[in-house]
């Protein structure tokens, strides 16, 4: 633990390796639980899926043998913007129902505010924000184990990864009675982060020397996606292939667009 300095404050974000990650969805299923996402009956149509965290599978573009590929989770970027505070998508909700926390870096939602213009849908480049096209359904017996600490959204409402935030809370409630006005590490963890099998999520503090993050952040293996957009998310990523690097910033080379399908 350190004593940050006035101006200093904690910015959570998250590294995930993805020489790690395996694709096997494990933090999706824990972000669904943890989140009482909802789903519907017929969920053949995965179009219309919402998933706060996703999985994409990218590939080098290259033929059998020399194919390669790797497996890219994506949660909210929770994006500081080209000016600290204003990431795209509460820069134009017109109901302040998406907030940029100060104090902790985290993009918020605020269901009881938005009234599902979708405004902050179109904002976002990174496609991360979903609708609720219908009521919330959770079959059977399933409505028990829903968590308590998070808000069942409603139909026509926007959502989106919240970095488990409700977690930050009652870690931070617990200090409040501890005496303590700051966190240690590990007691404000999401729920990928400690589903993921193959530890390839790391998250905590990036402004904190002495949380993992903040280590692994200046990797020369970091990167993160669409940086050229000046969006600043804080999910970074690891890779050690430079095909994946480009990838994930929109500017595969020449070499790769011959693998690609063409436009009719």
């Amino acid at each position: 633990m350190i004593h940050k300095e006035e101006g200093n404050l904690p910015r959570y974000g998250m590294v995930i390796d993805l020489d790690k990650c395996t694709g096997c969805g494990a933090c999706m299923v824990a972000c669904q639980s943890e989140n009482n996402v909802p789903f519907k009956e017929n969920e053949t149509n995965k179009l219309d899926s919402i998933t706060w965290m996703r999985i994409f599978k990218v590939s080098n573009g290259e033929p059998f043998p020399g194919t390669e590929m790797v497996y890219l989770p994506r949660p909210c970027q929770h994006c500081e913007g080209q000016h600290p505070g204003h990431p795209p998508c509460t820069s134009v909700c017109p109901a302040t129902a998406t907030d940029y926390d100060h104090a902790t870096g985290v993009v918020s939602q605020i269901y009881t505010r938005c009234f599902g213009c979708r405004y902050c849908m179109t904002a976002c480049p990174y496609l991360v924000r979903y609708f609720n096209w219908w009521d919330p359904h959770f079959p059977a017996d399933t409505e028990k184990y829903l968590s308590p600490d998070v808000s069942v959204r409603m139909r026509g409402v926007v959502e989106k990864c919240s970095f488990c935030f409700h977690r930050f809370q009652r870690a931070m409630d617990k200090a409040y009675y501890e005496g303590r006005k700051e966190l240690e590490e590990m007691e404000y963890q999401t729920a990928c982060t400690q589903a993921c099998p193959a530890g390839a999520i790391t998250f905590g503090d990036l402004n904190n020397p002495h949380h993992q993050v903040h280590k692994l952040k200046d990797s020369p293996r970091a990167f993160r996606l669409l940086e050229k957009l000046g969006t600043n998310p804080k999910v970074y990523y690891l890779s050690s292939k430079k095909w994946v690097r480009k990838a994930c910033d929109n500017e595969m080379g020449k070499e790769h667009n011959k693998y690609r399908p063409k436009r009719k």
